[in-house]
């Protein structure tokens, strides 16, 4: 394992195991392969899918960031402005859902991995 903390391979996105290798195979903001994660690590080896449809419990952390994103944009929209109308909600909201999704896919996934994933880690 390296010497990397976790914090600092969560943001990057590395392997939870060695925290060097990548989980995903294109960069955030490529659009193509938005979300494919890696089938194992290109350094250690370890396994990304403990099993088949492994990632759709981050389905639940990605709709978690959608509601933070929400509440976020209604907060920010009443404190800039003194009665909003309902489009500037809707729009904001779609404006930045569009902008930050794919961090929000993949992060979902990263997260989802570090904290439920079964990887076996070894000291060294």
């Amino acid at each position: 394992m390296s010497n990397k903390s976790t914090i600092k391979a969560v943001a990057k996105a590395k392997c939870p195991q060695c925290h060097e290798g990548d989980l995903f195979s294109v960069p955030v903001y490529s659009y193509r392969k938005l979300s494919d994660v890696n089938k194992s690590c290109s350094v250690c080896g370890a396994n990304f899918h403990a099993e088949p449809d492994f990632f759709y419990g981050a389905m639940y952390v990605s709709y978690a960031f959608s509601v933070a994103l929400v509440i976020t944009t209604m907060v920010v929209l009443n404190v800039l402005m003194e009665r909003p109308e309902v489009w500037m909600y809707l729009t904001m909201v779609a404006v930045s859902n569009v902008i930050l999704l794919p961090l929000m896919l993949r992060y979902s996934k990263v997260l989802y991995l570090y904290n439920v994933g079964k990887l076996k880690y070894r000291g060294y």
